[in-house]
């Protein structure tokens, strides 16, 4: 069997690793874990002869004795001190505190409830978010592309809304160390495609693959940005999203990279020019500028400050174009800056135009205008490409179920998040509640299949028919996902049966059971009983 040498450096001592070709990357991870004498819970980092920091994997070049990769262990064990400091409790005393209830549960009622399944389905989720090092790593060190997942973060409420100074320079230095690095052809290749798990990847990283999305569309040569401008536009957009439960930072990457991955799938790149092109990306980018997780309709029902500017149209959506011309105007951030008058021009029309599609109020005229062209689609008719294009958008936003199930199911979890904090707000302000928002009506089954069958399918499915090639990419990953939300709802409304069932025979039980006890029957109790009865 062939097999791979590598000589590497563990804290300044020599040592060398064989394996065989194409073993398993756990296997290679743990030889340089044994290697390094290193904890379960420790983060290593690999360095290649020239300094740059490198995936440990099967697919190491090997190398000679003269040429060391250079190995280094950071510690992160889940259990420190500082960890515990910084989420504010100690995650092992939870788990302690969750299996104590547990058992008392258990023996006190025979059996343990489903919620108590859930939360420590919820705290074994969170463990092993805070163990696994994949998340602390740059640009696919440790990074097992092809699967695993890391779950949203569940402390979106005890974040102020407008990011801090603090945590916008600390991302910024961040990007800025990492923005120069190589990334791999394998990321390259896998950020073409639906299936990419952005749950995988921390802001700043997201920063430099975004850089890559604008280089590898040849968008700097095309229209001479500068890297510096384009970093400066990249970190003043992730700035102004906000902290909240689903539409923030990473949402907007998400639609990006999915815009990005549909021009590479359809081949767009030889049908439409480059500011087409340019046009997609950068409103994929800006699309839900400084969301506050409040929809138009909570905006018009509460009379906001956007819905008196706006006069109760898009208020949303003119404002996330009005956020993006505001970071386009300054000198430093605006990417456009090279670009003749004409060319900004059909580039600000086509933004707004693309971001104001986003308004779901305007799905069906929107989805109706590009059935009725689809028939005689020239690709050479502005007005076409200008539909096609915010169909494109379109998808892009909701797309989500288009992805793994591992990867889009989080995001729905988000969506509901942002959905019940609303509905919870109207309640509280007295304002007419949204019905699919209501956290006493909607559960996330009930949620999807409807929203799947009647808004995702039908869109997708009109894309296709342009694009025969997306039915694979992006509808039957969705038909999945709808038959997996059905058959969830099935299950959730036979456990409601079940618990109606139940609590209709406990009912039955205390009305034949009194409150001093069984109640006899004549004939059980005897005589002395049919005596009492009689005085």
């Amino acid at each position: 069997m062939a097999t791979k040498i590598l000589y590497f450096t563990v804290n300044g001592r020599p040592e060398k690793a064989e394996f065989p070709v194409g073993c398993p990357a756990e296997d290679v991870k743990d030889l340089f874990r044994s290697a390094a004498e290193a904890g379960p819970h420790d983060i290593l980092k690999l360095y290649n002869p020239k300094g740059n920091i490198i995936n440990i994997s099967p697919s190491l070049e090997p190398n000679g004795p003269n040429a060391f990769y250079k190995l280094e262990v950071v510690a992160a064990d889940r259990n420190s001190a500082g960890l515990a400091g910084a989420l504010g409790f100690d995650l092992s005393s939870m788990e302690k505190r969750l299996q104590g209830l547990e058992k008392k549960i258990l023996i006190e009622a025979s059996e343990t409830p489903a919620v108590v399944h859930e939360m420590k389905k919820q705290v074994d989720s969170f463990q092993e978010k805070l163990e696994n090092v994949e998340h602390l790593s740059w640009l696919g060190l440790f990074k097992d592309l092809s699967e695993g997942t890391h779950k949203p973060s569940p402390f979106y409420h005890k974040r102020t809304l407008h990011k801090t100074r603090k945590e916008c320079e600390h991302v910024r230095e961040q990007f800025l160390q990492m923005s120069s690095l190589q990334v791999s052809e394998e990321v390259r290749q896998y950020l073409k495609t639906p299936t990419f798990d952005n749950w995988q990847w921390e802001d700043a990283e997201i920063m430099v693959l975004l850089q890559v999305m604008y280089t590898d569309l040849d968008f700097i040569a095309a229209f001479n940005i500068e890297p510096e401008v384009l970093q400066q536009f990249l970190f003043e957009v992730y700035r102004r999203y906000n902290n909240i439960p689903f539409h923030n930072f990473k949402h907007c990457f998400c639609v990006t990279q999915m815009m990005y991955g549909l021009i590479w799938l359809t081949d767009l790149k030889s049908k439409m020019d480059s500011v087409d092109l340019l046009i997609m990306l950068t409103c994929a980018v800006c699309h839900d500028l400084d969301h506050t997780g409040y929809n138009n309709a909570y905006q018009i029902n509460a009379r906001t400050e956007l819905a008196l500017r706006y006069n109760d149209i898009s208020p949303l959506e003119n404002h996330h174009c009005a956020v993006a011309f505001e970071i386009l105007e300054k000198t430093e951030s605006n990417i456009f800056r090279n670009l003749s008058m004409d060319q900004y021009k059909r580039i600000r029309e086509g933004i707004i135009k693309c971001i104001l599609a986003t308004d779901m109020t305007r799905h069906n005229e929107i989805l109706n205008k590009f059935k009725s062209i689809l028939p005689s689609f020239d690709f050479t008719n502005k007005d076409h490409r200008d539909v096609l294009m915010m169909i494109l958008i379109k998808v892009s936003d909701i797309s989500n179920e288009a992805r793994p199930m591992e990867v889009a199911e989080p995001w729905l979890d988000c969506l509901l998040q942002e959905f019940y904090n609303q509905s919870d707000k109207e309640k509280l302000e007295g304002l007419p509640v949204t019905p699919f928002m209501d956290r006493d009506k909607v559960t996330k089954p009930s949620s999807q299949t409807g929203f799947i069958r009647f808004v995702l399918l039908p869109l997708f499915i009109e894309l296709a028919n342009l694009f025969p090639c997306l039915e694979q990419h992006i509808i039957d990953p969705v038909r999945k996902a709808l038959d997996y939300y059905t058959e969830m709802e099935k299950a959730l409304e036979k456990e409601k049966q079940i618990r109606a069932q139940s609590d209709n025979a406990a009912k039955s039980k205390e009305e034949t059971v009194g409150p001093q006890g069984p109640a006899q029957s004549h004939a059980e109790a005897g005589p002395e009983a049919l005596r009492a009865d009689t005085q």
